[in-house]
């Protein structure tokens, strides 16, 4: 397996995200697996912890889930808004390996677990709602701006440090916001 593995990466340099992409796409074992045995998992556990999933060893087990199959959802939910939003992509040119995949994964991993533990008790939860919470916000403070063009306008004469004051201020704001919205 090292040997296959060595074989489609080149360590030699830098890997960019389209590349990344291209080897996931010529080789979908590798995430199809990954992202089955996620929600399998919560599945068994499920069973195996019937209405114990609130207590010690099912909940750390609930939270590692989570974490390996919302990171990447997260990510591929981004993505795609970046490429709709963004790069003006159609539809019909979403990647199921990158873009589809992993949400279905976490979607389903999500209510599996919702259904044996209170996502509350889980541990580190709320901070990955959070996450999520932000992130959208932020891309769409972004993609206003992109499509009404103020940030040309203001900030062409302003010295770089006042823009990354500016958009830090909107960051906490945000932060602060949607800790508001989720209480």
């Amino acid at each position: 397996m090292q040997a296959i593995f060595n074989s489609h990466f080149n360590f030699t340099t830098l890997m960019t995200l389209q590349e990344l992409f291209n080897f996931i796409g010529n080789n979908p074992a590798w995430i199809i697996v990954y992202f089955a045995m996620i929600p399998f998992t919560a599945l068994l556990a499920g069973f195996m912890g019937k209405g114990e999933g609130n207590l010690t060893p099912w909940k750390q087990l609930y939270s590692v889930l989570i974490y390996m199959v919302c990171i990447p959802g997260i990510f591929a939910i981004t993505l795609s808004i970046y490429f709709f939003l963004f790069e003006r992509r159609s539809i019909l040119q979403t990647d199921v390996y990158n873009q589809i995949i992993p949400v279905v994964s976490m979607l389903a991993t999500l209510l599996l677990i919702r259904n044996n533990a209170s996502m509350d008790r889980i541990p580190g939860f709320g901070k990955i709602s959070g996450l999520m919470m932000v992130i959208f916000a932020t891309l769409m403070l972004m993609w206003g701006l992109d499509r009404t063009r103020i940030y040309v306008v203001a900030f062409t004469r302003m010295p770089f440090y006042y823009v990354f004051g500016i958009f830090a201020a909107l960051f906490l704001m945000i932060r602060f916001g949607t800790k508001r919205v989720l209480r």
